[in-house]
């Protein structure tokens, strides 16, 4: 098995740190893009695995199936692998932190969110609700976490909810927001879409309540001076454990929007997800839990007035930078909607204080106080 790596890719303005190795996923989801766009920026070495990308994809396999005894064969494999590394270990994403304590040697994990320890107790799941095999994964994981010398959250939002509902001390959990890569979302007048549309960024799993973004889009339509306003959907459905498309179609159809009125973008390259954010009258993001919810600051990065819910880490991320809305309240949200998009001097304040919130996000800091845990363990 070959040794950790050292990232070639970034001119480091400090020594390599010894004695830590990061890992880093390979795959395309928004943990997978948090460890990619770190480890550009960290000084030590890495590590890469393709392993939250196969694993991620048998959330609501059956226990006892093919693909959930090869899933099997590859932890062990990967526990193998990960014990040879020397020193202290940073494991990017909380489903790998059940691998934590197999490893018999020191350990940070970054923990995004809780929701599938919440979707254990649910009647209203935030994703899905877990099978046998998932409740097992997902004791394997707060297991992982609970053994780490260290938690990182990206939000005080997350920390809060690790404390109490996993019951991690707080002086344990160090809060290291996300960054955004300001050279590619920035203010572009590039246009994909010649059409007035607001803008939804992520899956479609439950949490996202786009449900209630389609009712008050449909709410506005009913304003001659909007009917020509789209939704555009970007981001895959949310995996294979559920059937999330059919579930958002059927929500589309009940809600009283024509299919034309929304168009579904799967994955973007990220400068045409920054025109589209550049683009939009404003981004709509009214989701019931967020750990740190990324697409809030690549659209005030872009220039994009942004609503958010009340809810989660939403409030905390856009600061003062957004309208924020309580999640069930449909005619709330498109009275949001309608203000963005009908006040141009309520749309240019949003569009500057976003710009503004956004700077204070980077995964250069991200980066030096994530060194910081580093150094305190070492």
């Amino acid at each position: 098995m070959a040794a950790p790596k050292v990232e070639k890719s970034y001119v480091r303005s400090r020594p390599l740190l010894e004695g830590v190795t990061f890992v880093v996923t390979t795959g395309r989801g928004s943990m997978d893009h948090y460890a990619q766009k770190l480890a550009e920026w960290l000084p030590v070495r890495t590590l890469e695995l393709y392993a939250f990308a196969r694993s991620g994809n048998l959330f609501g396999e059956p226990l006892l199936s093919t693909a959930a005894g090869r899933q099997f064969a590859r932890d062990v494999a990967l526990v193998r692998r990960l014990r040879r590394v020397e020193g202290l270990l940073h494991i990017p994403n909380h489903h790998l932190s059940r691998y934590g304590p197999f490893l018999g040697g020191p350990y940070v994990v970054t923990a995004h969110d809780v929701i599938r320890y919440l979707d254990l107790t649910r009647d209203e799941p935030l994703i899905h609700a877990p099978n046998r095999r998932d409740r097992l994964y997902i004791a394997l994981d707060v297991a992982g976490i609970r053994r780490a010398d260290a938690v990182i959250a990206p939000s005080h939002a997350t920390r809060h909810d690790l404390v109490r509902h996993l019951g991690i001390r707080e002086d344990r959990i160090a809060v290291v927001y996300e960054g955004v890569d300001h050279a590619v979302f920035r203010p572009t007048d590039r246009r994909l879409l010649p059409d007035p549309y607001v803008l939804f960024v992520g899956s479609e799993h439950p949490r996202k309540n786009l449900a209630s973004l389609f009712r008050a889009l449909a709410r506005l339509k009913r304003d001659p001076a909007l009917r020509d306003l789209r939704l555009v959907k970007v981001g895959a459905p949310g995996g294979r454990e559920a059937p999330f498309r059919e579930q958002t179609l059927e929500a589309l159809r009940t809600s009283g929007l024509a299919a034309e009125d929304v168009l579904f973008i799967g994955h973007l390259r990220a400068e045409n997800l920054a025109a589209y954010y550049a683009g939009a009258e404003c981004l709509v993001f009214p989701s019931l839990y967020e750990g740190f919810g990324l697409p809030t600051v690549e659209a005030m990065a872009s220039g994009c007035p942004v609503i958010v819910s009340s809810v989660g880490s939403l409030p905390e991320i856009a600061g003062e930078a957004a309208l924020v809305v309580p999640p069930s309240d449909d005619a709330a949200l498109a009275d949001a909607i309608a203000a963005v998009v009908g006040d141009e001097a309520l749309a240019r304040g949003l569009r500057r204080r976003g710009l503004a919130r956004a700077r204070e996000f980077s995964w250069a800091r991200a980066a030096r106080e994530t060194v910081a845990v580093y150094e305190r363990l070492l």
